[in-house]
C-alpha cells in the first residue's frame, strides 16, 4: 500500500522549497500548493514534476479541496497570525493530519483551544508549533525534565547568530514585537497582557558562555510546555545579539547559501529544589532545522504514528528520541541528561 500524499502549503517560500525537495528526496507524492500557481509550476518542474495546486487563503473551498486530497498537510506559510486558522480549519474539516511552523503564541493557544475537539472527532493528528523557535524549546523542555520532580521553573534560551530573515519572518518578527498582549505562563496559570521587556543573563555552557537576553520573548513554550512539563513557570529568551546585527532587517532577498549561514545553540534549565538539570542543541541554518524538524513529524504521522488531537512537538511524538533522530540528519550536536540520553 502506498503512502499518502503529503501537502505543503506555502511550498514557494523558503521553508516551504526546503521541506517540498526533502520530501522528494525522500520518495514521498507530494502536492504543492499556494496562491502564485506560475511559482508553483517553476518549483514543479525543478523537482520533476510533483503536483501542484493553487488555494489562495481566502478559498476555503481551495484549501479544504487540498486537504481532501492528503494524507497530512505541512503549513510553511507564516505569519501564523494570518494564515494559520484557514490552513487549520480546512485540515481540520477534510481529515487531514496538519502540521505547522507557527511560533506565534495566540495561534498556538487557538489550536488547542478551537481545534482540539474537531481533531479528534476526524481521528487526525495536528501538530503546532514545530518551528525553529518554540518548537526546539519546547522538544529540550520534555527531554530535560523527563524524571523530574518538583520543577519550579522551565527556561528555554536561544542563541542566534547570523540570522537572515524571509519576508514572512520579518513580518512576524513585526506582529510579534508589537503584541501588547502576550501570553505569559506564571504561577502556574496563563496570564495575558503588556509585558516589560528586561535584560537577563543566560549561563550558556562553554565555548558560548553567558550571554545577554531579551527576556521573556512571545514564542510558544509558554503555551505548549506547561501541557507536558508539571511547573508553575516557563519563560522563553532570546540574544540581544540578535537583532543588533543590521543584515537580520535587511536581508530579505539574499540566496539560499547565504541563509543558510545562521548559527545558533538552544538550552532548556529545568529548575528544582535540588538544582535541576539542562540541555542544548548547537549547529547551524535553523532554516533547514525547521525544515526537517516538520518532515520528521510530517513522514511519521503519514505512517500511521499518531494519535488525534492537537499537540505541540513534545506531546506528539517522544521528544528525546525525536531529537536524537534530528540530530543523526546532522542538524546539531545533541547534549542531555544522562537519564535521558539512555
Amino acid at each position: 500500500m502506498s503512502s499518502p500524499h503529503i501537502a505543503v502549503y506555502g511550498a514557494t517560500g523558503h521553508t516551504g522549497r526546503l521541506v517540498s525537495a526533502e520530501l522528494r528526496a525522500r520518495g514521498r507524492e507530494i502536492i504543492m500548493s499556494g496562491r502564485d500557481a506560475g511559482a508553483l509550476k517553476t518549483l514543479s518542474d525543478e523537482l520533476g514534476g510533483a503536483r501542484v495546486h493553487q488555494a489562495t487563503l481566502d478559498d476555503p473551498a481551495a484549501l479544504r479541496e487540498l486537504a481532501g486530497q492528503a494524507g497530512v498537510l505541512i503549513h510553511c506559510a507564516g505569519p501564523f497570525t494570518h494564515t494559520g486558522k484557514p490552513v487549520a480549519t480546512a485540515a481540520a474539516e477534510a481529515g487531514c493530519h496538519y502540521v505547522d511552523h507557527a511560533l506565534e503564541q495566540h495561534h498556538t493557544k487557538w489550536m488547542f483551544d478551537t481545534l482540539q475537539e474537531p481533531a479528534r472527532q476526524a481521528g487526525i493528528t495536528m501538530v503546532t508549533a514545530m518551528s525553529f523557535y518554540g518548537g526546539m524549546g519546547d522538544l529540550l523542555a520534555g527531554a530535560v525534565a523527563e524524571g523530574l520532580t518538583g520543577i519550579d521553573r522551565v527556561i528555554t534560551a536561544y542563541a542566534v547568530s547570523d540570522w537572515r530573515l524571509t519576508t514572512g519572518a520579518k513580518q512576524t518578527a513585526e506582529l510579534l514585537f508589537a503584541d501588547t498582549r502576550r501570553i505569559t505562563y506564571e504561577d502556574g496559570e496563563q496570564h495575558v497582557g503588556y509585558v516589560e521587556p528586561r535584560n537577563a543573563v543566560f549561563p550558556f555552557p562553554p565555548p558560548l558562555g553567558p550571554r545577554t537576553m531579551i527576556a521573556p520573548v512571545p514564542f510558544s513554550e509558554v503555551v505548549t510546555v506547561p501541557r507536558h512539563v508539571r511547573t508553575p513557570r516557563v519563560e522563553a529568551q532570546l540574544t540581544a545579539q540578535t537583532f543588533e546585527e543590521e543584515q537580520a532587517f535587511t536581508s530579505e532577498h539574499v540566496d539560499a547559501a547565504t541563509r543558510a549561514g545562521s548559527r545558533f545553540t538552544v538550552a532548556a534549565q529545568v529548575i528544582t529544589a535540588d538544582g535541576g538539570s539542562a540541555g542544548q542543541v548547537s549547529g547551524h541554518d535553523l532554516w533547514r532545522l525547521s525544515a526537517l524538524a516538520s518532515v520528521e513529524a510530517a513522514v511519521r504521522l503519514a505512517d500511521g504514528h499518531g494519535r488525534p488531537g492537537v499537540y505541540g512537538p513534545a506531546e506528539a511524538f517522544t521528544p528525546g528520541p525525536f531529537l536524537r533522530d534530528l540530530e543523526r540528519l546532522g542538524l546539531f550536536t545533541l547534549t542531555l541528561p544522562g537519564k535521558a540520553e539512555a
